[in-house]
């Protein structure tokens, strides 16, 4: 069905970032299943596969993975239902691969959760570096190092554990790519940032095929932080130039 997926060469870099991930594929096509695990074991990361929300939501109860590839069209649960469901319990990314590639599709995607969106066929080399690029922003501090808390407007950013705290001291829930645009903004807060200078600091998601879905990110983000979108003060919109993350940022010990 996708001749890509044998037709072209796995490309092995000398480095392995992240080996031996545990990934889970949500596909209900039994040929993409055995093709995208055999890609992946050649990757040497471990991959299991479900053929619908049942088996999948089985082996996420026994094992939380590292990373989930899940098709949107299936039988039963789909994978929009999923992909919602997960926010609410895990920070896992999830890479939506799919044959509905229109950009509402992608958009949908994004909006409910997901981190990153490739379209079907797709080319064996993409699905690999995209499933890199989430496993890197996934990891945080190394062996050794004393977790990072940063503080801005009565909040509170744990980058080790990646948990996010508001002015009540109470916990706020963010999907792996919300995290990752707001340590992009604390990185570079009081700064204007660009679509572009976003997409470049979040590389490897979705954003870099439109910049729509950087403008969904920043919405999203901001229902959490519970910035007005009509006078937003955390994360203003600079017409013509891109956004400006205006609060002060504090290093904590």
């Amino acid at each position: 069905m996708y001749p890509a997926l044998v037709a072209v060469p796995v490309l092995r870099q000398c480095w392995r970032m992240a080996q031996g991930a545990l990934i889970y594929l949500v596909e209900d096509d039994p040929e993409i299943r055995r093709l995208v695990c055999d890609l992946l074991a050649r990757e040497d990361f471990r991959c299991e596969a479900a053929a619908d929300a049942a088996a999948f939501w089985t082996l996420f109860e026994r094992q939380a993975p590292d990373l989930v590839i899940l098709d949107i069209m299936m039988p039963g649960e789909d994978g929009l239902s999923i992909c919602r469901r997960l926010q609410s319990r895990s920070h896992v990314p999830v890479l939506i691969a799919s044959a509905r590639g229109e950009a509402l599709d992608r958009v949908v995607g994004l909006e409910v959760g997901a981190d990153d969106y490739l379209s079907k066929p797709f080319e064996p080399r993409e699905l690999v570096a995209r499933v890199r690029a989430l496993l890197r922003r996934r990891e945080r501090t190394g062996p050794g190092e004393a977790p990072r808390v940063l503080a801005f407007a009565g909040w509170r950013l744990d980058l080790a554990t990646r948990a996010l705290t508001d002015p009540a001291g109470e916990p706020v829930e963010l999907t792996a790519g919300e995290f990752d645009l707001l340590a992009a903004f604390l990185a570079r807060s009081r700064t204007i940032l660009s679509r572009d200078d976003l997409m470049d600091m979040l590389k490897g998601r979705a954003a870099e095929v439109f910049d729509r879905s950087i403008d969904i990110q920043v919405s999203r983000l901001r229902r959490k932080l519970g910035d007005d979108p009509r006078e937003p003060r955390l994360i203003r919109t600079v017409r013509n130039a891109g956004y400006l993350f205006t609060p002060e940022v504090e290093a904590l010990p």
